[in-house]
């Protein structure tokens, strides 16, 4: 029977949010500790909130080790807002566009009017 008494394998002796661990059998037979990492947030839409897609959840630091392509998506907005937000930021600029295109044709009508 092997002990159950297993003692933490880093300095932080207590059982916090950052020293998770779980009790592994070595191939020498003993039971140990091993330390889990904190899971990673996935991005978020800087407009509406909702999850990135194609992006993956990772820690801040291990974003730093990942490639570009894996951080971002081919598309305008890529790793900061989500589809159906970079969709209607495109719509809302045309459309001002067309307004001010609209505004101006208006103005040159009044003033051939006069």
């Amino acid at each position: 029977m092997p002990s159950t008494r297993l003692t933490y394998r880093r300095r932080q002796p207590y059982n916090t949010v950052s020293n998770k661990v779980r009790v592994v059998r070595t191939p020498g037979g003993e039971h140990r500790y091993l330390n889990i990492k904190k899971r990673g947030t996935a991005p978020k839409c800087g407009d509406c909130g909702s999850k990135l897609a194609g992006i993956p959840a990772l820690r801040p630091r291990e974003y730093a080790n990942i490639s570009r392509p894996k951080k971002t998506v081919s598309r305008s907005y890529g790793g900061s807002r989500c589809a159906n937000c970079t969709k209607d930021r495109v719509v809302r600029a045309f459309l001002i566009e067309e307004q001010k295109i609209v505004k101006k044709v208006m103005r040159d009508n009044e003033k051939k009017r006069r």
